[in-house]
Parts: structure tokens; C-alpha cells; sequence
């Protein structure tokens, strides 16, 4: 699946991205830190990357999770999921979402989740899209504010990132 945005696109990484996929994350190491969990060095392998490739097409494909990589000008920018699909009476996912430091700022990421979110309300008919977001990640929180997400809650604990139990906001938005 792809999806065109002005500046970006989203598609599912195939066994080709593989390469792309380990140079951004490598690159990205130290800056993406701070908001993922800790990564073992054996998460940065080929071998890994290509296991986490094959298992977002199998979610993706049982309608557990759509996992993009974020391009620009065919080079590969960032990462974006909507996972945990959840039907019956939540029709909810949970929005994840990374971009590079050299990207960062220009309104890249923002663009990615006004498509995800389109994608998720117009063609997945879910009623609800969720994010949460440690409360010093402030860009994050902007591009989420920027579409239309409104803050829920705050959740005490809720994730342990880079070794540590963080503290997250709970951000939401709901089909028209």
C-alpha cells in the first residue's frame, strides 16, 4: 500500500527497504533514543530489520497493524504505524510515529499523520485514532495538535522508554 502526501510518501517496506531501514535507524540512533525503548545492539542488524519487515506484512496482512516507511524524494525519512487495530465496538489503533533528526521540524511527520489518519477514518473505518506522548516531546504534541488530536489524559507511567517508566499524554481523535 502507498499513499502520496505533497512532499511524502507512505508505503509498506518490502525486503529491499531492509538496507534503507538499518542505515536510518543506525543514523538515528542517538537522537530516537530518548523516546524508544531500549534496543539491544543485536536490533541493529540486517538479520533484524528484515525479521521486522517480514512481521509488519504478516500484521499487516491479518489487519493487526499498517506499518509504513516515510519517503522523501525515494530516501527513506522516517517510520509510522497504526497498530493494535482493534474492531467490535472500539474500531481504535494506536498511532506510532518517527522521524529522522534531519528531517525533524519541517513538517514532515506532520503531513505522515494527516495521511495515516485519513487512511484509518476513510478507508480501515476506524471511529478513533490514539497517541501518546511523553509531556517533553513537544514536537510530537504539536504535529498531533496540528491534526486535530485532543488531549485526553495523562497516563502515570505508561511506558518504559529508554529504561525508564515515562509518563505519557493521551491524545486522541475520532471519526467526523
Amino acid at each position: 500500500m502507498e499513499l502520496r502526501g505533497e512532499r511524502i510518501v507512505l508505503r509498506h517496506l518490502v525486503e529491499h527497504d531492509a538496507p534503507a531501514l538499518l542505515a536510518f535507524i543506525e543514523e538515528n540512533r542517538s537522537f530516537l533514543e530518548q523516546w524508544e525503548p531500549t534496543r539491544d545492539d543485536g536490533f541493529f542488524t540486517l538479520e533484524s530489520q528484515l525479521a521486522d519487515i517480514a512481521e509488519a506484512a504478516a500484521d499487516d496482512a491479518a489487519g493487526r497493524r499498517q506499518a509504513f516507511g516515510l519517503f522523501l524524494e525515494g530516501e527513506l525519512v522516517g517510520r509510522l504505524a497504526l497498530s493494535n487495530l482493534v474492531r467490535g465496538v472500539f474500531q481504535n489503533a494506536y498511532l506510532g510515529y518517527s522521524i529522522g533528526e534531519r528531517w525533524n521540524g519541517q513538517g514532515l511527520a506532520t503531513e505522515a499523520v494527516g495521511l495515516a489518519v485519513g487512511l484509518a477514518f476513510e478507508d480501515l473505518d476506524l471511529h478513533r485514532v490514539q497517541a501518546a506522548v511523553m509531556p517533553r516531546n513537544t514536537g510530537s504534541i504539536r504535529v498531533l495538535e496540528k491534526n486535530g488530536f485532543r488531549e485526553e489524559g495523562y497516563a502515570v507511567g505508561y511506558l518504559c522508554i529508554n529504561g525508564v517508566w515515562e509518563d505519557h499524554r493521551i491524545y486522541a481523535r475520532t471519526a467526523p
